[in-house]
């Protein structure tokens, strides 16, 4: 009689979601992944202006990444992650409500970016209210980047506009052409030059500070060198963005105003800024001191801190869990309908 034939059983359940998620997690996920939709629909109007912004609005483009990255980094934690039984935490419903709290103000003043940060705020609580305190530490950095979500720096504009015309103006008279600056206004003999909001930069530097988060978080341990890799993408982009400016001026003055404009355009915006991003990441490689699958505490760490099992005497069920999320979505989006009415619309 030939040899039985063999094949991995169950082929099609083994290359499931659910296969490859351990049998005590599955409780606590299903509950954030109703916590998310819940909140979600509670927040669906700020959840689609900020997608709209990051879609329509170039300062915000790079946001378009982030949700990826947020799935990157939680990959690489996974290995620690089986290590964690997840219990839902108590005290973690607090930062839910502090969120949809804050939702809620900004929703009625009409403060976008409250009601945005609110919206944000809420999901990184439900995190920690789901899946508890252990597993939320190992999941601090891709929580915390979660924070990069939300729109935000427009309000810098007007004075990186006032920075890049005081930096244009001092290397406009160190390069020999006479100009006289007026606020954002720059006089020049061939024509006048304004520094707009689209030239202000506000856009890379945002960027520029997303990315720098992350890889002062995967890439170096030392505090130090966060500090000092995070100032530098700060200040660097800064000064390169009145460089910008000045080499704008100065083309201007032998090659006319409109060939300047349009070298600007292809030169000047994002390939000029993709230099300074090379040359900021290769100045810093040689000091970079992990891997990024290195970041955060380990499960084997986070088990040796005494004080998390007086914490986690906080903890509660599943059920009870689900049952005060929803009580307070309920609330949140009764109180918001009351209020003003079209503020879940």
């Amino acid at each position: 009689m030939p040899p039985e034939a063999t094949t991995p059983q169950s082929s099609w359940r083994q290359e499931g979601v659910l296969d490859h998620v351990p049998e005590n997690w599955r409780g606590p996920l299903g509950l954030f992944a109703l916590s998310f939709l819940g909140l979600g629909v509670v927040t669906a109007r700020e959840w689609g202006e900020m997608f709209h912004q990051w879609w329509n609005i170039d300062t915000y483009s790079h946001i378009l990444l982030v949700p990826l990255i947020l799935i990157w980094l939680v990959w690489l934690r996974t290995d620690e992650l089986q290590k964690i039984t997840p219990k839902p935490w108590a005290p973690g419903l607090l930062l839910i409500a502090a969120g949809l709290g804050l939702w809620l103000v900004g929703r009625l003043t009409d403060i976008n970016l409250f009601a945005h940060a609110g919206a944000v705020g809420a999901v990184q609580g439900a995190v920690v209210a789901t899946l508890g305190l252990r597993a939320s530490i190992a999941l601090a950095l891709p929580l915390a980047f979660a924070t990069f979500l939300v729109p935000f720096g427009d309000e810098l504009i007007p004075a990186l506009q006032m920075v890049t015309a005081e930096i244009a103006i001092a290397l406009t008279h160190l390069s020999g052409i006479p100009a006289v600056v007026d606020g954002i206004y720059i006089e020049t003999p061939v024509g006048l030059f304004i520094v707009a909001e689209a030239c202000s930069g506000v856009k890379f530097l945002i960027a520029m500070i997303t990315l720098a988060v992350l890889v002062c978080f995967t890439r170096f341990d030392s505090w130090r060198r966060r500090i000092a890799f995070l100032a530098a993408s700060i200040i660097i982009p800064i000064i390169a963005n009145g460089i910008r400016a000045w080499g704008t001026i100065y083309i201007a003055q032998s090659q006319g105003v409109e060939f300047a404009a349009g070298f600007d355009h292809i030169f000047y915006g994002w390939i000029f800024f993709a230099i300074v991003v090379v040359v900021l990441i290769a100045g810093a490689w040689r000091y970079f001191e992990r891997e990024p699958d290195d970041h955060g505490w380990t499960a084997d760490e986070i088990q040796t801190w005494p004080w998390l099992d007086k914490a986690e005497q906080s903890n509660t069920s599943v059920s009870a869990a689900a049952g005060a999320i929803a009580a307070m979505a309920l609330a949140a989006a009764m109180i918001a309908a009351i209020v003003d009415p079209m503020a879940i619309s």
